[in-house]
């Protein structure tokens, strides 16, 4: 049996990893920013943490999203091209 997803079901799963991968950069080099020439804490560091809290935020929200489109199976997404 094939399992036919939605194009958003693939935006939020590509998203959420290109999120968690940032994610990890930026919780491993948090001084990444600082390679362009920016620097608005002036290496406190504070910047990058609300970075990083941020992009947690955004991957655990799109990955959810994504499960929810997974859960929801093609059955709805058949029902509504029926319409």
């Amino acid at each position: 049996m094939s399992r036919r997803l939605r194009v958003r079901f693939w935006v939020e799963t590509i998203a959420g990893a290109v999120t968690g991968a940032l994610f990890f950069v930026t919780l491993m080099r948090p001084d990444w920013l600082e390679a362009f020439g920016w620097d608005p804490d002036r290496h406190s560091g504070a910047v990058e943490w609300l970075i990083v809290a941020g992009l947690v935020v955004v991957t655990v929200a799109l990955f959810s999203a994504a499960r929810g489109e997974w859960l929801r199976g093609p059955a709805a997404a058949v029902q509504r091209s029926a319409r």
